[in-house]
């Protein structure tokens, strides 16, 4: 009788431990009412809210929360995914390395440093693309040179349900 309370208290001092000391997976999904004349499968960014929605349909849509491009630096307007990389490796642009001359021009994927995060979705529209992250406070914040930002978990979410050609509009 002792020895089975025992090992109840020590596997649920275990579970405990172990949900509180391992770092969980971020994630902030889920599936919202949503409207527009957009089909399926549609990425709809809507950077005053700092809000991308996966478009499902029936008026249904899993909302992301991203970080967005700051002042200056955000964009709007239709691209299309033309690049899906897992663990990408980063290159600042140009007009980062501007105004951060000290970083490397090469930052190999899967390093902690790496802005990219566990997986990118790069854009038409040039140096842009929606991507994970290795700083998950940034999320839901203006903080980016127009890039999407999305906590890791989510970003792999977001990669699995698309596919090359799929069209992300962005809005204010």
């Amino acid at each position: 009788m002792h020895l089975s309370r025992w090992l109840a208290a020590a596997s649920a001092a275990l579970t405990l431990a172990a949900t509180t000391a391992l770092p969980q997976s971020a994630q902030a999904r889920d599936i919202v009412g949503f409207s527009g004349d957009y089909s399926p499968g549609t990425i709809v960014v809507k950077t005053g809210a700092r809000s991308l929605y996966y478009v499902l349909g029936g008026g249904k849509a899993v909302r992301y929360t991203v970080g967005v491009g700051r002042a200056g630096k955000q964009w709007t307007g239709t691209a299309m995914i033309d690049g899906k990389y897992l663990q990408p490796a980063w290159s600042p642009p140009a007009d980062v390395k501007r105004d951060k001359p000290y970083l490397p021009n090469l930052i190999a994927g899967g390093k902690g440093n790496n802005p990219m995060g566990a997986a990118a979705l790069t854009l038409s529209r040039g140096q842009y693309a929606i991507h994970g992250t290795n700083n998950p406070g940034s999320i839901g914040g203006f903080v980016s040179y127009g890039c999407i930002r999305m906590y890791n978990a989510d970003v792999l979410d977001l990669y699995s349900r698309v596919s090359f050609g799929t069209t992300v509009i962005v809005t204010n």
